[in-house]
C-alpha cells in the first residue's frame, strides 16, 4: 500500500518561542518512506536529533509572525494485516533491555492499579497476544471512543472511570492493561488512512512472541493503512509538537492521507 501524508500547521508567535517537533516517520519493518518534503515559512535553523524511543524529533526556535509547518510523505506500508494469535508472553529475563521501560508505570498509564481487572478480562485466554487481543476487545466494548471529547491527555484509570474517551485515552487503558500482566506495552501516534474524522491518530502495540503488534479499540477490525511517526510510554512521549514559554495554539490545522495507486 503506498500512502500520501501531510500535515500542516500554523502559529502567530508573539515571542521568540522554542519549539521541538516531532513529524518525521522513519522507514522500518512495517514502512519505508519512499518520498519526503519538511517546510518551515518562514526558515530557521533546526537542529535534529533523535530521543531515547528513536523518534525523529526537530529543535528550533519560531521567531514572532506567523509561523507555518508543512510536511509531506510518501510511505510504502505493508500490505498484510499482522495478527499472531498464540504468540506467547515473552518472559522477563528474555526481553531485549529496550523493551523494559515499557513494563513500567507511566504518567498516562497507572498500570500499578490493574492487575485483578487485567486478570479478569483475560480470564481463559493463552498468555501473550490472546491476552492482548482480549484487552483490546474489551476496551472496544467498554469504552466508548468520541472523537474531540477532549483536548488534554486522560489517564487510564479517568478514562475507565468515565467510560469514553477520545483515541489516546483508550490507548492508555490498553497499555495500563498489558503492562500489569507483565506485556509490555508502547503507544504510537501517526496517521490512518480512512479515519473518519481525519486527525492525527494513536493506537497502541504490545510485545508478545519476540515482535511488536499493533492494536486499536478505536477501529471495529484490524485495518492496513497505518503510518507511525513516535513511540513512547504514553501521550507524554509523543507529542508533534511540544513548544515551550506562553502557550501558543494552532491558528490553523490539517491533516491528509491519500492511498496513491
Amino acid at each position: 500500500m503506498r500512502l500520501r501524508t501531510s500535515y500542516d500547521l500554523r502559529f502567530e508567535i508573539a515571542v521568540p518561542t522554542p519549539f521541538i517537533l516531532m513529524l518525521r516517520p522513519r522507514s522500518g519493518s512495517q514502512q519505508w518512506i519512499a518520498r519526503e518534503e519538511y517546510r518551515l515559512i518562514p526558515n530557521v535553523p533546526v537542529h535534529e536529533f533523535t530521543d531515547q524511543y528513536g523518534n525523529l524529533c526537530q529543535r528550533l526556535i519560531a521567531q514572532p509572525g506567523n509561523f507555518e509547518i508543512h510536511t509531506v510523505a510518501d510511505v510504502l506500508t505493508t500490505d498484510e494485516i499482522q495478527e499472531a494469535r498464540g504468540a506467547p508472553f515473552v518472559e522477563i529475563q528474555e526481553l531485549p533491555d529496550a523493551v523494559l521501560v515499557y513494563l513500567l508505570p507511566s504518567r498516562y498509564c497507572e498500570s500499578e492499579d490493574f492487575g485483578e481487572l487485567a486478570l479478569s478480562v483475560t480470564d481463559g485466554e493463552l498468555p501473550g497476544y490472546d491476552q492482548v487481543a482480549a484487552i483490546e476487545a474489551w476496551v472496544r466494548r467498554t469504552i466508548r471512543f468520541e472523537p474531540g471529547s477532549s483536548d488534554l491527555p486522560v489517564s487510564a484509570a479517568q478514562v475507565n472511570a468515565r467510560r469514553y474517551g477520545v483515541c489516546r485515552d483508550l490507548a492508555h487503558l490498553g497499555i495500563a492493561l498489558c503492562r500489569s500482566l507483565s506485556i509490555p506495552a508502547r503507544m504510537v501516534v501517526g496517521y490512518l488512512n480512512g479515519l473518519e474524522p481525519m486527525d492525527m491518530h494513536a493506537w497502541f502495540e504490545a510485545y508478545v512472541g519476540g515482535h511488536w503488534y499493533r492494536f486499536d479499540a478505536t477501529q471495529s477490525t484490524h485495518v492496513n493503512g497505518y503510518v507511525a511517526i513516535g513511540y513512547g510510554r504514553d501521550a507524554a512521549d509523543v507529542a508533534v509538537y511540544t513548544q515551550f514559554g506562553p502557550a501558543v495554539y494552532p491558528e490553523g490545522q490539517q491533516v491528509r492521507v491519500e492511498l496513491l495507486e
